[in-house]
């Protein structure tokens, strides 16, 4: 099966494909119009159109003991999709089997944009009971997710690069899972921005399809206008409600200083290196849950 390295770095060119130097002007276009490449997905004929993400693909390198972390332990704690023609794509006939991953029947619980795998290692190590999916699109995180799970010896979780934005439309069953995360998503706060937010209606319908009757979405952040976007997506989506709704509410709130809906830190969640940022600039972090009914 071709990997998503495979795809990347492959030396043909599929029939009917326009020549590399095609391909480079299409993407010149694009970022000439104010888009760049991490914004344009490839059709199979290998032209680009403009697509939104959630994040910016940055090219950073990893750690390299991260990095040797990656090369020892990714065969058995990262789990390789088949893709289409981008990176992080998935193959929408594709399926993840847990069952077949972890070897067992097991609640699973999904971080998506897992970041260094502080809150997921955690969440692991007190719940052997428990299989987890990190979902991080940086490679340099997903590095480190890695190396901190094989350094513990922690053997209830795997990692995927993936977009979640779109994976999670196809990728997991519906029913299959108990809780999922995102804490602390990229804000995007300029509203022009808002078009990128990981958290949408769009997504929340994907959730609530793939959670099992009363799992639960469980969201953080520390921007305060995301903060009211999270609680009214997750509010609007039928199939998912609020059990904190009316409570701790804030007199900042543009629906209203008794509108509230937000949740009590959850205390499974140890403190990120995001949430301290903010936190020390004097940024209220607030949680929101949706429970699936």
């Amino acid at each position: 099966m071709s990997t998503a390295r495979d795809a990347v770095g492959g030396g043909l060119r599929p029939e009917g494909a326009p020549r590399k130097g095609a391909a480079a002007a299409a993407g010149a276009a694009l970022e000439h119009a104010g888009v760049s490449r991490s914004d344009a997905e490839r059709l199979p004929d290998g032209r680009l159109k403009r697509v939104t993400r959630s994040y910016v693909v940055r090219g950073e390198r990893p750690d390299p003991r991260h990095a040797q972390a990656w090369e020892k332990h990714a065969d058995r704690l990262v789990v390789e999709p088949p893709r289409t023609t981008e990176p992080l794509s998935v193959d929408p006939a594709f399926r993840f089997d847990a069952e077949a991953v972890f070897g067992r029947r097991a609640p699973l619980v999904v971080e998506i944009g897992a970041g260094s795998g502080d809150a997921v290692a955690a969440h692991a190590a007190a719940h052997p009971e428990t299989d987890h999916i990190a979902i991080e699109v940086w490679h340099p995180g997903a590095a480190q997710i890695v190396s901190q799970l094989a350094h513990a010896g922690l053997e209830n979780v795997r990692v995927m690069e993936v977009d979640a934005a779109r994976a999670f439309a196809t990728m997991f069953q519906p029913g299959s899972l108990a809780e999922v995360w995102t804490f602390f998503p990229d804000p995007w706060p300029k509203a022009k921005h808002h078009k990128r937010r990981l958290v949408s209606p769009a997504l929340a319908d994907d959730v609530v399809r793939t959670l099992q009757p009363g799992g639960v979405w469980r969201l953080a952040t520390d921007w305060a206008d995301y903060a009211w976007w999270m609680r009214d997506v997750v509010e609007a989506c039928e199939g998912l409600e609020n059990p904190y709704a009316g409570e701790r509410p804030s007199p900042e709130d543009p629906a209203g200083a008794d509108r509230g809906g937000f949740a009590p830190r959850f205390d499974e969640r140890p403190l990120t290196r995001f949430e301290r940022k903010g936190l020390g600039v004097d940024r209220t972090v607030r949680d929101v849950v949706g429970r699936r009914v």
